[in-house]
């Protein structure tokens, strides 16, 4: 006869991943992604600064598993079809304006393998819903939301990471009528058109 199972208590590792992830949440609300030390996030979760480098491998990977992204995009399907690219535009200039956690995970992102799988998830999961409105296939909502994060991507990582000139003196109402028109034909056009 069998012994009984035994209830399985979770490893110490997994005790120790909770602790880190916890404490950097909490460091990287308050100190914001710059003033964040690992030492000060060791010291929070009472463990030594060797093992967060053991378990996430550099203040960069641990600032993609540990802070929660959630691009808050617009209910498309409430929008007039001919204003989703101005929408989108709208709504990425503001969330990238406010929240200094996206442009740090961007920042991260263009360095470490784990930001950038981070990012993907983020895009591809948040982005491609709310484009799934158009009822369209999947793969074409697929592309349709890849051709749109392109365009966030590259303005966000010129306006904010680069901080190139031009994109950085531009007004947003001038890059949503610059951009929104590029997002509105990728949302609602053709290839070709």
């Amino acid at each position: 006869m069998a012994a009984p199972a035994r209830p399985t208590q979770p490893r110490r590792s997994d005790a120790t991943r909770a602790a880190i992830l916890r404490a950097a949440r909490e460091r990287f609300a308050a100190d914001g992604y710059e003033r964040a030390t690992i030492r000060a996030i060791a010291a929070d979760a009472r463990i030594d600064p060797s093992m967060v480098m053991r378990y996430y491998g550099s203040k960069e990977g641990l600032f993609a598993a540990a802070a929660e992204f959630d691009l808050r995009l617009p209910d498309l399907t409430v929008v007039p079809s001919e204003r989703l690219g101005e929408t989108l535009v709208r709504h990425f200039l503001a969330r990238w304006e406010g929240d200094e956690t996206l442009v740090a995970l961007l920042r991260a992102a263009s360095t470490n393998p784990g930001a950038a799988e981070r990012m993907r998830g983020i895009f591809t999961d948040q982005l491609a819903s709310a484009v799934a409105t158009s009822g369209t296939g999947e793969t074409v909502t697929a592309r349709r939301a890849g051709l749109v994060a392109s365009q966030i991507l590259g303005l966000a990582f010129t306006r904010y990471i680069v901080r190139l000139p031009p994109m950085v003196d531009v007004e947003p109402e001038e890059l949503v009528s610059w951009i929104g028109p590029t997002l509105q034909r990728y949302l609602t056009g053709r290839p070709g058109n």
